[in-house]
């Protein structure tokens, strides 16, 4: 073996400063995150991950970041991929069942009316179409952990994946506030379990949900989280229509081109299987918890590395556009969701 070939570090040696990296963001988002203030203000560990990862990655990172980069680059590849697949261990179709046709039919609409609404909107203010279909994906399903899914199917920048998490949990905070509000000056003809179908179909993130139904009641919170997990299960479809229209889309703009393999959003699948896996209730609480706790770890280190590779100057060069669509979206969950709940209340649904 010649000295060059004995001195090249393996490839698991070059991954392991930016691993420890990204752990470490990983580390304090959690730690902040799980604390009283955070839960109480609906900052989960993926969104502070993301916020401490830009910090870092715009000071310290720089000239680290060619010892670090294989470690970061597989954070937000692999760990990514497995982290969604491990979130699937947070749903069961018995909670599909549960929750009844209101928040099923809430939850779906409201889905497909954002994202739609999404397109059309970010063709309108002329946003390039990673953007507009990740901050669509953000704002209709599971807000930073969709983000995080629909990047590889659209293989978008880290940069536009920042900006579509940092519009997302804008507006998605602003709900914490705005739906108990709404709520207490009785602004809509329904109350009790409908709210909490409301909240739960209409709010951006899983962690805000929670703040906000909690804000109303711990009943209300408990059929916001329902049907809002509903949105999250749709995820999968979801991802696998997506990849087949956006692959419709490039091969339509190569036509004449040498025909290309069509890639497949492997991970969905792996999202459902551990969905279907999780309803048998097979696993004993301890060792779901136990998934469920390094999933959080997962995303919560590609959120890190996505900050980590993320410039200021990205930002700003996205302008205000992203910030309006979201705004519009965030509108349309308001009142749209309000008035879809209304008209089911009104049929008795």
């Amino acid at each position: 073996m010649s000295a060059v070939a004995r001195s090249r570090p393996s490839p698991l040696f070059r991954l392991l400063p930016g691993l420890g990296l990204t752990l470490a963001v990983a580390a304090l988002a959690v730690l902040v995150g799980n604390a009283g203030w955070g839960r109480s203000l609906g900052f989960s560990p993926l969104t502070l991950a993301i916020v401490l990862g830009m910090v870092l990655g715009n000071t310290v990172y720089p000239p680290l970041s060619r010892t670090c980069e294989a470690g970061v680059t597989f954070s937000k590849g692999t760990l990514l991929r497995a982290g969604i697949i491990l979130y699937g261990f947070r749903l069961t179709w018995q909670q599909l069942l549960g929750v009844g046709a209101q928040g099923l039919l809430s939850a779906v609409f409201m889905l497909g009316s954002t994202f739609l609404l999404a397109c059309l909107l970010g063709r309108w203010l002329r946003l390039d179409r990673q953007s507009a279909v990740l901050i669509g994906a953000g704002s209709s399903i599971c807000g930073a952990a969709a983000v995080l899914a629909t990047e590889p199917v659209v293989k978008a920048k880290a940069g536009q994946v920042t900006v579509a998490v940092a519009t997302v949990v804008i507006f998605g905070t602003l709900s914490i506030f705005l739906y108990p509000a709404m709520n207490a000056l009785h602004l809509w003809p329904f109350a009790g379990p409908a709210f909490g179908v409301y909240i739960g179909s209409s709010v951006h993130e899983v962690a805000q949900v929670v703040a906000a139904g909690k804000a109303v009641s711990a009943s209300v919170a408990d059929v916001a989280v329902t049907t809002k997990l509903i949105r999250v299960m749709l995820l999968a479809p979801f991802l696998l229509l997506l990849s087949a229209w956006w692959n419709g889309q490039a091969a339509a703009s190569t036509a004449g081109n040498p025909r290309q393999p069509i890639p497949v959003p492997w991970f969905a699948f792996g999202f459902i299987a551990a969905a279907l896996f999780n309803s048998l209730r097979l696993l004993p609480d301890s060792a779901v918890s136990l998934l469920l706790n390094v999933d959080t770890w997962l995303l919560t280190m590609a959120m890190a590395a996505l900050g980590l590779t993320t410039h200021l100057s990205t930002l700003r060069q996205a302008g205000l556009k992203p910030l309006v669509l979201g705004g519009l979206l965030m509108v349309w969950l308001v009142v749209g969701g309000g008035l879809f709940q209304w008209g089911l209340a009104a049929l008795h649904l």
